[in-house]
């Protein structure tokens, strides 16, 4: 079973004592999982986050127009944390989401969806607009700096980190993707583990 925060298989390890910073988020996203898990709520394959603040963002599209999450109102909203050189996690989601739109139909023209580099320093506007549009031209790739991106994750209790491999780095991230409805609300997380058809159906539920 994938973690909520799985790791591109590297080699390297985490030391052996927790990240306070890691329990806390998980903590908190345990706390997400419970909210709008009523009675009358509509069975989900992932987590109900409805009744939740919704995150935001101030970051920058790969033509360098600022972008807020507040630009995509009126559409529903796939929100996605990730890496262009992530081996795994990141190209399984995106190649997921492909999946299901085809499985949305005509109703898949209203989705955005949106993929935020938690890697600014390798994610240049260039190398993120490549990456997106290689699985969907529709697809937007969304970076900033430093203090940019780490305020976007913060904002949706997203959790990274630098992972040294030899000479180079990777990434540690989350790997839900957020689902946002048309009015900017916080809907639903769906889990890595879901296929497409139980994404399209939770996605059925706010479109």
């Amino acid at each position: 079973m994938h973690s909520l925060f799985p790791r591109a298989p590297h080699g390297a390890t985490h030391a052996a004592a927790p990240d306070p910073r890691r329990r806390l988020l998980l903590s908190s996203l345990a706390l997400l999982a419970l909210a709008g898990c009523g009675q009358d709520a509509p069975p989900l394959n992932g987590m109900d986050l409805s009744g939740m603040p919704a995150g935001d963002f101030l970051l920058q599209d790969t033509d360098g127009r600022e972008r807020r999450l507040a630009d995509y109102r009126g559409h529903p909203v796939m929100l996605f944390f990730g890496f262009t050189q992530c081996p795994d996690i990141c190209p399984t989601a995106l190649t997921r989401a492909v999946e299901i739109k085809s499985l949305l139909g005509k109703d898949a023209e209203k989705l955005r969806i949106l993929f935020i580099s938690v890697d600014p320093e390798r994610d240049t506007p260039e190398i993120l607009r490549a990456y997106t549009q290689a699985f969907d031209p529709g697809f937007v790739g969304l970076r900033g700096t430093e203090e940019q991106t780490r305020a976007a994750a913060q904002s949706f209790k997203v959790f990274y980190q630098k992972v040294p491999t030899g000479s180079s780095y990777t990434m540690d991230h989350t790997a839900l993707t957020y689902v946002i409805d048309a009015e900017g609300k916080l809907r639903i997380a769906l889990r890595h583990q879901q296929t497409a058809q139980e994404c399209a159906q939770d996605l059925r539920t706010v479109l």
